[in-house]
């Protein structure tokens, strides 16, 4: 009771203030050298985020008449009412009886009303991808800063970059909308510190939060709900942490505390967590078709290798990337992930491990 009171409470003051803001600059610069599993980036890309408030069906309307053509497959935000978040440990999610298509449109446009590119929009796919962004809320707001503002704007970093992902998935009930983060720090290297390369930093659940709760408002629910909503999602009947842990004597494979349904989301979030490029999906089966490669090839590979790799919807002729499923069984409160080649048959080398370390990181 008391850690789900502190995790509500962090979450509310995260949400309550003004700790999100990014902007585009307009202006790009040689992008810095990226470690393997991240895309290049460009050091100055920046994004807005509007000012925030709650959102009314006819403000919504307006907005979206005059930022996007007229699309058939709009729907109009009084018949996303039935909108909810579902919880799952620290995971939260959307659920709506309405279809994919009915809420593609709406996703789409919650991301460029922010000023977000988007790198990856694959509808059939259900997955949707932000290009790397800066949020400028993390700078200091010093003397210099707030005399000269803009003018001397485009010489201070955060040394952090963000991306996003949404994920669609329909269920018997309708749809469950997925958001993700990924980050990166900027670090010195060298003897001098004299250079500086990106590496990967923990993913934000209080971030992905906020993006749930902002979409939320895009979506027409007032803007105290939205709140409420993400803070106090039901959480799982159970108090305990659901463990994972590698099975022995497998080659590439774990063991989850949580049935089928819960097994199958935390999965999903873990695989989009860490990067993989998820081709397909088959929740009837258990299945999710991805794409990995073994690091130790990345070294024989052009520049650009692991953008390619680590960006969805990308094409990969000539770069080797394996394709591997990763399969979910349920065994009644209990489920195993394993890790299959592409024709289906347990994996076996090295690369299956990595995968598996790769998802219980998240998972545990």
């Amino acid at each position: 009771m008391i850690s789900g009171l502190a995790a509500c409470s962090s979450i509310e003051n995260f949400v309550g203030g003004d700790k999100i803001d990014y902007r585009s600059s307009g202006t790009k610069t040689q992008g810095l050298e990226v470690p393997p599993d991240l895309t290049q980036l460009a050091r100055d890309t920046r994004y807005q985020q509007p000012s925030g408030g709650s959102v009314s069906a006819a403000a919504f309307q307006a907005g979206t008449a005059a930022s996007a053509p007229v699309s058939s497959a709009l729907v109009a935000p009084q018949a996303l009412g039935d909108l909810h978040i579902e919880r799952a440990g620290n995971e939260r999610w959307l659920a709506t009886p309405l279809s994919a298509e009915q809420l593609w449109p709406h996703l789409e446009a919650f991301w460029k009303e922010r000023g977000f590119n988007l790198a990856v929009d694959e509808a059939g796919a259900g997955v949707m991808e932000t290009e790397w962004a800066e949020n400028r809320a993390k700078l200091p707001k010093d003397v210099i800063r707030n005399t000269l503002g803009k003018v001397v704007d485009f010489l201070y970093s955060t040394g952090e970059r963000d991306k996003f992902r949404t994920r669609v998935e329909r269920t018997p009930k309708g749809t469950e909308v997925y958001v993700t983060h990924r980050g990166m720090v900027e670090v010195y290297t060298g003897p001098l510190k004299e250079t500086t390369v990106w590496q990967p930093r923990a993913a934000d659940p209080q971030l992905e939060a906020e993006m749930l709760q902002r979409l939320m408002l895009k979506l027409g629910v007032k803007e105290e709900q939205a709140k409420a909503a993400v803070a106090t999602a039901a959480a799982p009947t159970s108090s305990q942490p659901a463990h994972a842990r590698v099975i022995e004597g497998q080659a590439a494979a774990l063991q989850i505390d949580d049935a089928f349904d819960r097994a199958w989301r935390r999965v999903g979030l873990a695989l989009d967590r860490s990067g993989f490029t998820v081709e397909d999906r088959d929740r009837a089966q258990g299945l999710y078709f991805v794409r990995y490669v073994d690091p130790a090839l990345a070294g024989r590979e052009q520049p650009g290798f692991f953008s390619r790799l680590f960006s969805f919807g990308r094409k990969d002729e000539g770069s080797g990337l394996a394709r591997y499923r990763v399969s979910v069984k349920g065994e009644g409160e209990r489920s195993t992930v394993t890790v299959l080649n592409s024709q289906g048959v347990p994996e076996s080398g090295e690369a299956g491990k990595r995968i598996i370390g790769l998802l219980i990181e998240d998972l545990k």
